[in-house]
């Protein structure tokens, strides 16, 4: 591969920009150190709450469909599936971090570019517009679904019919209200504190889900007009199922990926990490990627427990149908929202930086823009979240495609192009099977998934 104009080949097998110091071959030097992009005298963005803005990046309206996933792989599959998919979803940033170090590259679309030229920006660009898109879509329709419900449920008449049980009118209110106000922030690193707070109503979530295992019997009853009425009088629904398959066991995988993807978030964290490295920021993604593992599956697998085969493909809805007065169930539904909302926002910045690096790419900053992107991104979101009926759809679809090539494809392929590496290296062998396995894995669950559709 001929060297870019303006740059040397750095060890083993890198270019690297000309103009940067000659320690930019070692691989902690981060070119993320100057001051355009952290600002004179900005001290940067913690550990800690670069720790929890990535945690809000990967964890979102995915932990509610990871129970629906266990009851359809069972719990030693789904607990396999999920190790795999955060180990990979941790290696492909490893890789990510490698390729910008060496290359002096501050952003995902910039590694396109450098592995394949525009056509390589466009992609990349491309991709994370719709990866993310499709993210907040899902998110805000969680909160079309549910809000209205849970505001209903703490009302004590009915009030049926009011504005404020209309779920198409709480999403746009909320999103002029709340969304629009915080995407509009110019540094990714000022949402520190909202991601902290959407961090403990995820834990919080998580304990509800445990305790509330001993508040429903089994086999599952509804209780209508003083009345109970069981839904199965099957011994063996109450058994956990540690190996399953089901049409529905398609889903799987997509929806994992889906729930891991933190790749476009990975790189604006990093340029306002304090003291960044890429030691420093691999540990921030270990640190997230592991207690969102934790977190997720604690969710699964007791959401899983409480319900088995009859868990909804969205957890809040089994609630809602058997615990529908429950004031916990109640303000665990508050907050569960509130933290779905939260990741809203913080998905806007990569969407509107690969936006705007393919509309605007040669001018300079600018508020209008800025502001009338962020503007534009919100009503395409709003929009989507009116018109898609079911959740699952946006996990199989964007899990399928965009997710697997953020999270394997595109990693792995940049890394084998840049590298000069001798192909049987440890890493070079790993790139190749994160893209096969990205491949494989988008293609077979997108031809499983329209089959299944085509069959309904």
């Amino acid at each position: 591969m001929q060297a870019p104009r303006g740059s040397i080949l750095a060890e083993p097998g890198w270019y690297i920009s000309a103009q940067q110091p000659e320690e930019t071959a070692a691989e902690e030097w981060s070119p993320l150190l100057s001051n355009e992009l952290h600002g004179q005298g900005s001290p940067g963005v913690s550990f800690g709450f670069s720790v929890f803005n990535l945690m809000n990046a990967i964890m979102g309206s995915g932990i509610l469909g990871l129970a629906y996933v266990m009851a359809n792989t069972g719990i030693l599959g789904f607990s396999f599936l999920l190790l795999l998919v955060a180990f990979l979803a941790s290696y492909s940033v490893h890789l990510l971090l490698s390729m910008c170090i060496q290359t002096a590259v501050t952003s995902y679309e910039d590694l396109g570019l450098f592995a394949f030229g525009l056509p390589g920006k466009v992609v990349v660009a491309g991709t994370i517009i719709i990866q993310n898109i499709g993210a907040m879509s899902s998110y805000l329709l969680i909160i079309k679904t549910e809000l209205p419900a849970a505001i209903s449920e703490l009302l004590p008449g009915d009030y049926s019919g009011s504005w404020y049980l209309d779920g198409q009118t709480l999403l746009i209110i909320i999103c002029v209200g709340i969304v629009l106000p915080l995407a509009l922030l110019p540094k990714i690193g000022f949402l520190g504190y909202t991601s902290s707070l959407s961090f403990f109503f995820m834990v919080f979530f998580a304990l509800v889900v445990i305790v509330k295992k001993w508040s429903l019997p089994c086999p599952l009853t509804l209780n209508y007009i003083e009345k109970f009425f069981q839904i199965s009088n099957a011994t063996d629904d109450c058994k956990p199922k540690l190996f399953h398959f089901s049409k529905e066991s398609v889903y799987a995988i997509p929806t994992m990926a889906f729930s891991f993807l933190c790749h476009t978030s990975i790189l604006p964290i990093y340029c306002e990490l304090q003291s960044p490295s890429k030691t420093r920021m691999q540990n921030v993604t270990n640190t997230a990627v592991a207690l969102s593992f934790l977190i997720y599956f604690i969710s699964a697998l007791f959401g899983y427990l409480t319900f088995y085969d009859k868990v909804e493909s969205e957890l809040l809805h089994s609630y809602s149908k058997y615990l529908p007065q429950d004031v916990v169930v109640m303000t665990v539904k508050l907050c569960i929202l509130f933290a779905v909302l939260l990741t809203v926002p913080l998905i806007h910045f990569p969407a509107r930086k690969a936006l705007m690096m393919i509309l605007f790419s040669n001018f300079p900053f600018s508020w209008i823009r800025h502001s009338l992107t962020t503007l534009a991104l919100n009503i395409i979101i709003v929009l989507l979240a009116i018109y898609v009926p079911d959740i699952r759809n946006v996990f199989g679809i964007v899990g399928a495609t965009t997710s697997a090539c953020l999270i394997f494809v595109f990693p792995g392929l940049f890394y084998l192009k840049l590298s000069r590496e001798d192909f049987l290296s440890w890493k070079k062998l790993g790139a190749f099977i994160l893209l096969i396995t990205g491949i494989f894995v988008g293609n077979f669950s997108l031809a499983l998934i329209i089959f299944d559709w085509s069959h309904k």
